[in-house]
């Protein structure tokens, strides 16, 4: 795939610092780190939102627990999506 990009004054500038400084060999390259940045961080908060769900599962009390069957599960999941 290939995208062009018009970029002008201060961002322009920036961007031609960034990738001029020694830490990107190309424009090119500077913007395809911006973009694996911009998704592992995407990711990461993903991670962050079950983390917390998950802990705030097992911080319940034992009496909160029921047991549930996989017909039941599945079932909660189809809800879910709907």
């Amino acid at each position: 795939m290939s995208v062009n990009v018009r970029v002008s004054g201060a961002l322009r500038e920036h961007v031609e610092r960034s990738a001029s400084e020694g830490d990107y060999e190309s424009v090119s390259e500077y913007v395809r780190d911006l973009i694996r940045k911009d998704k592992a961080a995407k990711e990461e908060a993903a991670f962050q939102r079950v983390k917390a769900e998950l802990q705030a599962a097992f911080a319940e009390p034992r009496e909160n627990y029921h047991t549930l069957t996989a017909d039941e599960i599945r079932a909660f999941a189809r809800q879910k999506r709907s």
